[in-house]
């Protein structure tokens, strides 16, 4: 089931919480709406689901597939609803919690009492809860909860799904094996699904493509790829992922900060680059093209690279490095090392783009 949001806006008394937006979400698609505390994508949610009504003024509508469900009730709108806190009934089983939509529905449409019990059945060994049908929530760890949570609102076959925070009171390693395994139930039904977070990461792991929101206004609509490749604005850039800034003044082709050096084919003037720490090398001395000194201030061998925090004189703030675990024993890393930082790409974002862009112009770099 498509859906297509036309001119949807939000103010709650006088203060606007969502700009009129437009977004076409296609059948079979899983959409995530990213976004700091804010932005609206919360409110957004839930004026799809019926949760919150949109202003009349200036008219927009909603649409799943052909059906206007723009003023329907959120009962009528056959979607399926997850929280973050998964909302179970504490004193029912797990079998009981997901075959309550069903059990309560209008009797013309409930099906029979066997139909329920093979649904539900599959709907657990489909979240691999089968073996725990007859537990309590209170007996369930927070990941196999919201598994719970999920089947409960898959239930019902709705036409669409729409999760709100749905990993956001679980710990990092169950977020994570959550997101993998909600991907491959996706693509297993192919239900259409809008989920939001805070998350960047979660975003684009999980997402076929990502509503960027900031002050209740959309930045950019992108797949994760394009999104990270190529920024539509300074906002979308500095939101997705670790951000260094050099702020200096350029001359002949040299941008100046303090004891900073770095070559750059711009015109003369103040300048401000945007560096990621991926884009940092880390070496034992500088290159023609760059001078920059840094002294290593902290270290995090974690993960597949290690984080290296870095402060020199003429900066404001640290910046942070990644380095793969080779360079990390290459250099011998340790807290207090004067190394230099060599940019290998850096990006200027010097004018505010048209907000909105149906196609994400590349950063200038």
């Amino acid at each position: 089931m498509s859906i297509r949001l036309q001119n949807i806006g939000k103010h709650f008394g006088k203060t606007q919480a969502l700009e009129p937006v437009d977004l076409d979400i296609t059948e079979g698609e899983l959409v995530g709406l990213l976004g700091p505390s804010g932005s609206g994508k919360t409110t957004l949610l839930r004026i799809i689901a019926g949760l919150e009504t949109a202003d009349r003024e200036p008219g927009g509508r909603i649409l799943f597939g052909e059906r206007d469900v723009t003023h329907l009730h959120v009962r009528d709108r056959r979607i399926g609803f997850v929280f973050q806190h998964y909302a179970l009934f504490r004193h029912m089983t797990v079998f009981d919690n997901v075959a309550f939509g069903l059990t309560v529905l209008p009797r013309k449409q409930r099906p029979s009492s066997g139909e329920i019990r093979s649904r539900v059945h599959r709907l657990l060994e489909m979240v691999k809860l089968e073996h725990m049908a007859q537990r309590y929530p209170a007996q369930l760890s927070g990941g196999q909860q919201q598994r719970v949570s999920l089947a409960r609102a898959l239930a019902l076959r709705p036409d669409v799904l729409l999760l709100d925070e749905p990993f956001g009171a679980l710990d990092a390693k169950v977020r994570q094996e959550l997101r993998r395994w909600l991907r491959h139930l996706h693509d297993e039904l192919n239900f259409t699904s809008l989920f939001v977070t805070h998350d960047q990461e979660e975003a684009l792991e999980l997402s076929d493509r990502v509503v960027v929101m900031s002050n209740g206004r959309i930045e950019q609509i992108d797949t994760p790829d394009k999104l990270y490749r190529h920024p539509a604005n300074r906002f979308v850039f500095e939101f997705l992922g670790d951000v260094n800034h050099l702020e200096g003044t350029v001359r002949d082709g040299v941008l100046t900060c303090g004891d900073a050096r770095l070559a750059v084919d711009l015109a003369d003037g103040p300048e401000e680059l945007l560096l990621r720490s991926h884009e940092l090398e880390l070496a034992e001395s500088p290159s023609p093209e760059a001078q920059l000194p840094v002294t290593v201030a902290a270290i995090s061998p974690v993960g597949a690279e290690v984080r290296v925090e870095l402060e020199a004189d003429w900066l404001g703030e640290p910046w942070l490095a990644t380095v793969n675990h080779a360079n990390y024993e290459r250099l011998a890393l340790t807290r207090g090392a004067r190394l230099y930082a060599l940019p290998r790409r850096w990006h200027r974002f010097p004018a505010e783009r048209v907000k909105q862009p149906s196609r994400a112009p590349e950063p200038v770099s």
